[in-house]
């Protein structure tokens, strides 16, 4: 491995960290010394990279550092192009458009030769389901991100149907339906909505008042008892 590779695996390695992380298991994690970990961290920050820390006390990232066009794996092309183009073919029509806009982007600032394997990757997404949502998924996703209340019209599996008020904090995306994971209010509890079941979707500017990380860490840790171990699909 070349010095330039190395230290950009370490500015990916940095990326991965949100806490600071000592100097000891950075030069684990690439099977170097901690003296040349030190000399690399210099010549990082040297060049402009905001690594923040020191030798003892550990060393962060912080967030925002943008890396000039990065040299990929032929493994790492192929997790690229078969993650876009699978999220490109999901009814949701602005994250599909996100996706296809993102791999332009990746392939405009690629060599010529990592360009060529990019459009030459044989890994192929077949044709999306037959389910169809009659909501904006991109409604849910923006509520998600902004910690906003959500209302709708629900029909579970027996097609009878009730309003719901949730806080939405998480969206499932399967290969035939897509969930949103919610607290829902009518039930004071955690319910699993697919979203070909939901209807008259309505925003709302109301903030819930949990964070989204907190309600997700408390769902996960639901999905560990034994009685819940496969989630429902329903709101039932």
């Amino acid at each position: 491995m070349s010095r330039s590779e190395r230290l950009l695996d370490l500015i990916q390695i940095l990326r991965r960290h949100r806490r600071p992380v000592s100097g000891r298991t950075l030069a684990g994690e690439m099977s170097v010394s901690i003296r040349t970990l030190y000399r690399d961290i210099a010549t990082l920050q040297g060049q402009g990279a905001p690594i923040e820390g020191e030798a003892g006390l550990g060393y962060v990232l912080k967030p925002g550092f943008m890396l000039p066009p990065l040299m990929f794996t032929d493994e790492e092309i192929e997790a690229i192009v078969l993650g876009s183009r699978w999220v490109a073919k999901q009814p949701d029509k602005r994250l599909a458009a996100a996706a296809t806009d993102a791999l332009s982007k990746i392939a405009a600032v690629l060599p010529d030769d990592l360009r060529e394997d990019l459009d030459a990757t044989t890994l192929l997404v077949g044709p999306s389901s037959a389910s169809v949502e009659a909501i904006d998924l991109g409604v849910v996703r923006q509520a998600i991100r902004d910690e906003r209340k959500l209302g709708f019209l629900y029909s579970d599996a027996r097609g009878a149907a009730s309003e719901r008020m949730v806080w939405p904090f998480a969206l499932g995306f399967f290969d035939k339906v897509r969930v949103m994971v919610a607290w829902c209010e009518m039930r004071q509890d955690f319910r699993h909505f697919r979203a070909d079941r939901m209807s008259h979707l309505s925003a709302t500017d109301i903030r819930y008042p949990r964070r989204r990380q907190a309600m997700l860490k408390e769902w996960r840790a639901t999905l560990d008892k034994p009685a819940q171990k496969v989630p429902k699909n329903s709101a039932d």
